[in-house]
């Protein structure tokens, strides 16, 4: 939860943008980090933040490091890393092609939708300003979509969708029999200082779009191309016929050989194929270019600001927003991608915005369907969809699956009161809370109440103030 960023930036208080594996939390940034966030929640006067004040750091770590302490409290990295970044060289020819199929409306039944229309490059490949919680699409661009579209950035790294821990008795177990393991066993709380203790969680795991339904960029490209209600694109017959009048089917035959338009599904798997080398190849998918990459790297300077939101996001008693939106490099300093890409049932409010929640009986539940169906009996992940990235996300013009929420203010607000005042966040029906509304009553209990901060009760003072979450987001 929490970030912002200007073109390329991203979260974790200081303007971080945003899969893979677990990062490393044991350098010494991390845990001076620790020893801070541990003295200030002592409550000492001496250690008390001010409004614009510089972190003051407990006089034991000033005399165990008292150059990395001095750095530290000034703004600085005092261990900073060499990120190891995606290589800058010139696109393939593959991957040319994919950038004029990424941007070519003709493929849409209207004439007047790419891919582009629902992720804008402009915008971080998120939807374009001011966009709606669905999309519209269609011959005519008016039937609306059932969900916003997820961004397609720093998608590099994602790893096909799993469940359960990746090692090798795993290897030889079918999905539906760890997905069935998954519902006995245990769950370990997952914290910003503790990921490592809940990487044995058997949980849902990669995967694209919200439901995790598809593997590849390759098949990703392929379903808003034959959506109905997105690009429409009707058959392979029609989509390859299209490709054959354009100006790059020149290009397609040098690329693919003379008989590339003889098989019209052969024509349409080559196109999402260049588009996929696009999306990996184009590092303006991945730009780590943020003031937070910099300083990563002991080449920027957070503000005072923007140092208490870096606490405060990965302070287990205040945001704990780190737990899932991991802000740290991994092992091997491949850059924070700001998501465990894991699935969580959070219990987001209902959308009345969207077309199909008109219907009272109509439920979006992720994992369980209605868009995917292979585990629509495993009913204990029903209500889960995966934890996006928080890079670039200040430019997404909604949030969460069902874009209930149209500023980081208010995901931070879900976070904050959904369970000591739930009356602020879900609506009140002849004087009772409809908590969860947006999840049928049997799969309420799947959602998580364990991880901080939603492990707090009604009642309880809120995990965050308002400065703690003015602060993240900056």
């Amino acid at each position: 939860m929490s970030v912002t960023s200007s073109t390329p930036a991203v979260a974790s208080s200081a303007a971080a943008q945003a899969p893979a594996s677990k990062p490393r939390r044991s350098h010494w940034a991390r845990r001076l980090a620790i020893a801070l966030v541990a003295a200030l929640a002592g409550g000492g006067g001496a250690l008390a933040w001010g409004m614009h004040e510089q972190p003051s750091i407990p006089p034991v770590v000033w005399l165990q490091h008292p150059v990395q302490s001095f750095t530290f409290a000034l703004g600085g990295n005092p261990h900073p890393v060499q990120l190891v970044l995606p290589p800058q060289q010139p696109l393939s020819a593959v991957a040319l092609l994919g950038r004029q199929l990424f941007f070519d409306t003709a493929l849409s039944a209207s004439g007047k939708q790419s891919c582009a229309s629902c992720h804008d490059p402009a915008n971080g490949y998120n939807p374009p300003p001011g966009s709606g919680p669905v999309m519209l699409g269609g011959p005519n661009m008016t039937s609306p979509g059932f969900r916003p579209p997820p961004s397609l950035a720093y998608l590099y790294r994602q790893q096909p969708f799993s469940i359960g821990p990746d090692n090798e008795e795993n290897e030889t177990i079918t999905l539906q029999q760890l997905a069935a393991l998954g519902q006995t066993s245990q769950r370990a709380k997952k914290t910003a200082q503790s990921t490592a203790q809940s990487v044995q969680n058997l949980v849902p795991t990669g995967g694209l779009f919200w439901d995790g339904r598809v593997n590849t960029l390759q098949q990703q490209a392929g379903g808003p191309l034959f959506n109905p209600v997105e690009m429409d694109a009707g058959t392979p017959q029609r989509v390859a016929a299209i490709i054959e009048r354009q100006p790059y089917a020149k290009t397609f035959l040098q690329l693919f050989g003379p008989n590339v338009f003889a098989d019209p599904k052969q024509t349409v798997s080559e196109a999402l194929f260049a588009i996929a080398r696009y999306q990996i190849e184009d590092p303006q998918f991945h730009a780590f270019n943020s003031k937070y990459d910099a300083w990563l790297q002991g080449r920027a300077t957070l503000t005072s600001q923007e140092m208490r939101g870096y606490l405060a996001f990965n302070d287990v008693n205040k945001g704990d927003c780190a737990a899932c939106h991991l802000d740290q490099p991994t092992k091997d300093h491949l850059p924070p991608l700001f998501t465990d890409t894991q699935y969580e049932a959070l219990g987001v409010p209902r959308n009345p915005q969207i077309p199909a929640n008109q219907n009272p009986h109509y439920f979006d539940i992720g994992l369980c369907g209605p868009f995917r169906t292979d585990l629509k009996n495993q009913t204990a992940y029903c209500g889960m969809f995966l934890t996006p990235t928080l890079r670039n996300v200040a430019q997404r013009p909604v949030y969460f699956h069902n874009g209930v929420y149209h500023s980081l203010k208010q995901v931070l607000d879900f976070y904050n009161f959904r369970d000591v005042q739930p009356g602020r966040i879900y609506p009140t029906v002849d004087g009772q809370v409809r908590k969860y509304d947006d999840l049928p009553p049997q799969y309420r209990a799947n959602v998580d109440v364990t991880d901080p901060p939603l492990n707090r009760k009604l009642g309880e003072q809120p995990a965050m103030t308002a400065q703690d979450m003015r602060d993240i987001i900056a």
